[in-house]
């Protein structure tokens, strides 16, 4: 979600010049952007605070930056906070707003309100520098011509995923009249939706076959994506490609919402109470029977559509 913050501050401060620091394997999102040097790590090689105090020295000796800003505030940037602070520099963090949601997400607070979108807590990361930054909200199309439909049904937490039966049957429906290609990772979910692939024609399983950079030329061909909260939604926005997105136990209030995309494509129940009961959906359901999902009908999904 750093991705449309940092390419629109970058169009609107084009004198400015960016060091991005994170996992190597996020390297793909980035690029491209003009003013953006990619940084990438392995955080298995900077462990601990000797890991980090490492990590300092390194990004001393390659770049020459002014400001830190800290876009994460988990433990590991806050001892680079301290080292960079210590060292004379300017360092500026993300407000999570953890109280705002620890309130959202209190099964015994019936009045639950949208929260500031994570995006904008970026942006206020930079302004709060100086920098001037209004972001646009919008999906910017990277492919003219689009065909087909994505379908992402898994998530990291049980309480963002629908029940795969519901999602089969919506692949099966539209693939009457749309290719269909599945998206996922790891050996059971490519064991899934290859079993999908082969009862369901007009399909394709990608899970397993793409790089990160390919897996974004594809989705961004798509005429749309159909997601839980999860990675693929913020990666159909990466590239303008509206979602259909399905949720659980998290709520878009929370400021997850997919950057660009709308509520009104958002799919869940709106009337349980005791929504949302977790930020991440990693919370087990209070109720015990996960309402939240079992109760998201294939019709609602594709009346979406």
């Amino acid at each position: 979600m750093t991705v449309p913050v940092l390419t629109e501050f970058l169009e609107q401060n084009p004198s400015v010049e960016i060091i991005m620091v994170s996992r190597n394997s996020f390297k793909d999102l980035f690029a491209g952007i003009p003013n953006l040097l990619f940084k990438g790590i392995e955080i298995d090689d900077y462990k601990g605070f000797m890991g980090m105090h490492k990590l300092s020295e390194e990004l001393l000796y390659e770049f020459n930056f002014q400001y830190v800003a800290d876009l994460h505030d988990v433990i590991r940037t806050k001892i680079l906070d301290r080292i960079f602070s210590r060292k004379g520099f300017r360092v500026f963090k993300i407000n999570k707003g953890k109280d705002e949601k620890e309130k959202l997400t209190d099964i015994w607070n019936l009045n639950k309100k949208q929260l500031k979108p994570t995006t904008e807590r970026y942006a206020e990361v930079f302004r709060e520098m100086g920098f001037a930054l209004e972001l646009s909200h919008q999906l910017r199309p990277t492919v003219g011509s689009k065909s087909g439909i994505g379908i992402a049904p898994f998530a990291q937490h049980k309480g963002k995923m629908l029940p795969l039966e519901k999602m089969v049957e919506v692949a099966r429906i539209l693939s009457k009249h749309h290719k269909i290609y599945f998206f996922g990772g790891g050996k059971s979910e490519i064991d899934i939706l290859n079993h999908w692939k082969s009862q369901i024609p007009n399909s394709e399983n990608l899970a397993g076959t793409l790089r990160l950079h390919q897996e974004l030329e594809k989705i961004a061909s798509l005429k749309l994506m159909i997601s839980m909260d999860s990675a693929n939604m913020h990666l159909a926005s990466l590239v303008g490609t509206r979602c259909v997105s399905i949720w659980g136990s998290t709520h878009p209030f929370a400021g997850f919402l997919g950057y660009g995309q709308s509520i009104e494509d958002a799919v869940q129940i709106k009337d349980l109470t005791c929504r949302p009961c977790s930020v991440f959906g990693d919370k087990v359901c209070y109720r015990g029977d996960w309402a939240c999902l079992e109760e998201v009908s294939v019709q609602q999904i594709l009346d979406k559509i």
